[in-house]
């Protein structure tokens, strides 16, 4: 028996076969208990939990550690044998390629998985989550570039040629493209920093709209009239954004003006009618009111509340409310409204005559 298995093929023996062989059935069986008992308590575990970032690992370990684990088996059996040296170093290399590949789509998987769990936890999450897929192709081409850096090191490159190689072409590209990559940093500035989301009502200059979509390079908001506008990005992050999303609560300040002809006590009585007409609308708080000053024509009134909320409908209902009030109000009292108007005085002057 033991002469058959000290019998040489191709460098080794029938023993070493045998051993690479055992080895690669003892490590599929490992590998396969590792499936099914291991992973499944792992999912059944994450299912328990709120968080879906343990089944998003989980995933992810499936994904590339597993298939790298099936190729660690048959590694392991091949090195276990003999090779001339040209097939060592084949297998050697192609080990390199493989084991990079599967751990580069770990890496990136991983934070793919990482980013959109806290994207979608935010308000709005599936369209930002939407937005993402602009930064996923630079997070992959950005990862995927440093492991093929890694595996040409280890291949036996001069990678610190190859790095300023790499230098001296990203700063060519820098300055031809100076603009295109403004935008793009200022695309990751509006995604981290978020001075606002799609959806959002903001006013950009003379500009005002709603974000309907944030890409790579422009940014496009719905006009009120209807139109697209479209901005680069760089644009909205060297301006000045007013956002009305983020506005909690809208200030008022109106005025109002009567005659000259109204009394003290109807003056007096002003303030107190327009503060009630105000307390009783919804979602509304009264501020100050006050007999601001003496205008060309009229007795001027300065009122302040506040519309809880950054709705602008919202704030117009209210406002139209208030003003049918306050004239409900004053035509019953008898309190008239001032408008332009000018008064002549004219003197006659008699002449005598001697």
């Amino acid at each position: 028996m033991q002469e058959f298995l000290n019998q040489t093929f191709w460098g080794n023996t029938l023993q070493s076969y045998a051993i690479a062989v055992g080895i690669f059935i003892v490590g599929l069986i490992l590998v396969k208990i590792l499936q099914k008992i291991v992973l499944r308590k792992l999912k059944k575990w994450a299912a328990k939990t709120e968080t879906t970032l343990d089944d998003l690992l989980i995933k992810s370990i499936e994904k590339s550690i597993v298939p790298l684990l099936y190729f660690g088996i048959f590694y392991s059996a091949l090195t276990s044998l003999t090779f001339i040296e040209r097939a060592s170093k084949i297998i050697e290399i192609a080990s390199l390629f493989i084991v990079t590949f599967f751990i580069v789509r770990f890496i990136s998987s991983s934070i793919m998985f990482t980013l959109s769990y806290f994207i979608k936890k935010q308000e709005r999450g599936e369209e930002k989550a939407r937005q993402l897929r602009g930064m996923t192709v630079l997070i992959n081409i950005f990862v995927w570039v440093i492991g093929i850096v890694f595996l040409m090191d280890n291949l036996g490159f001069d990678i610190s040629a190859v790095v300023a190689g790499l230098g001296i072409g990203g700063i060519a590209i820098a300055l031809a493209a100076q603009a295109i990559l403004g935008d793009l940093f200022s695309y990751f500035v509006i995604f981290f920093d978020r001075p606002f989301e799609v959806g959002d009502f903001i006013v950009v200059g003379d500009k005002v709209g709603n974000v309907e979509y944030t890409g790579i390079k422009t940014t496009r908001i719905r006009a009120l009239s209807g139109e697209q506008l479209v901005f680069a990005n760089t644009d909205l992050t060297n301006s000045r954004i007013h956002n009305f999303k983020k506005m909690e609560r809208r200030r008022v300040l109106f005025k109002l003006g009567v005659i000259y002809q109204t009394t003290a006590d109807q003056l007096e009585e002003i303030p107190k009618l327009v503060r009630e007409i105000i307390e009783k609308q919804e979602d509304a708080v009264f501020d100050r009111g006050h007999f601001a000053n003496y205008g060309d024509f009229s007795l001027n009134f300065e009122f302040v509340y506040y519309v809880l909320g950054s709705d602008y409908v919202k704030y117009m209902d209210t406002q139209q409310k208030i003003n049918m009030s306050i004239y409900r109000t004053f035509e019953n009292k008898g309190i008239e409204f001032a408008y332009p108007t000018q008064t002549l005085f004219v003197s006659k002057e008699e002449k005598v005559q001697n």
